[in-house]
């Protein structure tokens, strides 16, 4: 869905709107910030806007404790877009240490521009306020764990009860800002090289361990003032999703089933890697997302079979020849990349990975007949938490006669069992979980 919201000069505006229909809407902060973002003229304003949003989300539960506690009664449910001006505000005055007189002034009218006159006056007592009693009022909030880690509830619950000797390092790692990383098209330039390219272009990077491709950039920039990106030499990935290429263990000849493709990024990674394939077959039931991996194939002067389809009915889309290899980078809560998205902590639920569990094993159990004797499918989520992962695996090498995990010798990653999970922020990668498995052969006695 797209929004009309007219032109503003205002960034303030802006990352309150898009925060306002987060949060009362339950909208996805992705859909909505193209068309946020295009109401400011000045890439500047837009770079603001952005971080205002990102950051009012990534610490709304903070923040909204801290506002709480300024108000003396709720704010109504219809003045959603005054109670998300003030939490960017507050956001500019605890987190980013802006000062008071440009985050209330621009906040003032930012409220202004809302058409709510009346709102104006609270804006700026509330702000200052809050500027005046700052270590008062987070010191208030220190003991709720909701506000103190700026998560719900029960995502901290699952953290620690699924991580114990790690939920405190997790849940700080996911409130940071994630680095941009790229991976680097080996087909086309060595990762050495194109780190002298960047370098040659005014951008300091440095290469990443966990990968043979990954390039972590010091700043992040627009991908158009990327040498080469147009041109497919590199793409944007963070490097926990490249090592699922890797992982994967492909080779020449073989056929390859990447289900639930889109965006397209794991995809372009095993064609990159890996010439001379039978086959690849790339599936999604989104015919806009799968879309966005013909674009993405289309700048990586690469090919595949791109179907839309769901991978939990084959009978609607296999031709009936088995796979080599299968790429299952299942649907999940996304819990292990909310530094990226920090809005899942707002639209997720509880009961969400209940039913993300469900679908997953649907998944597993409908593509395992797919994989060749001897072939390899790989698990993957971006979540870190036991149910959609270790548990859902665990559950189907129980009910699968002729499954077996194939270990991880990897120097990244917990081991769980089965498989590996990725912590959020280890290597300044994302938090990942892996999966290894091959079909044998069984003998009926």
């Amino acid at each position: 869905m797209r929004i009309s919201i007219g032109k503003s000069d205002n960034p303030r505006y802006v990352a309150a709107f898009m925060v306002h229909r987060v949060v009362d809407h339950g909208e996805s902060l992705n859909t909505l910030l193209s068309d946020g973002l295009a109401m400011l003229d000045d890439p500047r304003q837009r770079g603001l806007a952005q971080e205002l949003a990102f950051g009012a989300l990534r610490w709304f539960y903070r923040l909204d404790a801290v506002l709480a506690a300024l108000l003396s009664r709720p704010l109504r449910r219809k003045d959603g877009d005054v109670r998300a001006t003030l939490l960017v505000g507050l956001y500019q005055l605890m987190i980013l240490e802006t000062p008071a007189h440009a985050a209330v002034s621009e906040s003032v009218e930012a409220v202004r521009q809302t058409g709510k006159v009346w709102a104006v006056k609270l804006v700026n007592g509330v702000l200052r306020n809050a500027q005046r009693r700052m270590p008062e009022l987070l010191d208030s909030v220190s003991n709720d764990a909701v506000a103190r880690w700026s998560y719900p509830a029960w995502w901290i619950r699952r953290v620690e009860h699924d991580l114990p000797e790690h939920w405190q390092q997790v849940l700080e790692a996911g409130n940071m800002r994630p680095p941009m990383v790229l991976r680097v098209n080996r087909r086309r330039v060595d990762r050495q090289q194109y780190l002298n390219d960047l370098r040659d272009a005014g951008f300091e990077a440095k290469a990443l361990g966990a990968t043979q491709a990954a390039v972590q950039l010091a700043t992040p920039v627009g991908v158009e003032q990327l040498p080469g990106f147009r041109d497919g030499v590199v793409s944007v990935q963070d490097a926990a999703a490249q090592l699922c290429a890797e992982q994967l263990q492909v080779q020449t000849g073989q056929s390859v089933l990447d289900a639930c493709a889109a965006p397209g990024g794991k995809t372009g990674h095993i064609l990159e890697l890996i010439p001379g394939l039978k086959r690849l077959v790339a599936i999604d039931s989104s015919p806009l997302r799968l879309d966005r991996v013909r674009q993405n194939l289309e700048r990586l002067r690469l090919s595949a079979q791109l179907r839309v389809a769901d991978a939990g009915i084959p009978a609607q889309w296999w031709d009936g020849q088995p796979f080599d290899r299968i790429l299952l980078d299942a649907p999940c809560s996304a819990s292990g990349v909310v530094r990226r998205h920090p809005d899942i902590k707002l639209l997720r639920r509880d009961t969400d990975v209940s039913a993300l569990s469900l679908q997953q094993q649907r998944l597993l159990d409908a593509l395992w007949p797919l994989l060749a004797p001897g072939g390899i499918l790989l698990y993957v989520t971006c979540s870190i938490f036991a149910q959609e992962n270790a548990e859902v695996v665990s559950a189907f090498l129980a009910r699968c006669a002729d499954a077996r995990e194939l270990p991880l010798d990897v120097d990244w990653g917990i081991p769980r069992s089965p498989g590996r999970q990725i912590l959020p922020g280890e290597q300044d990668m994302d938090g990942f979980y892996f999966a290894r498995l091959t079909k044998v052969s069984t003998t009926i006695q």
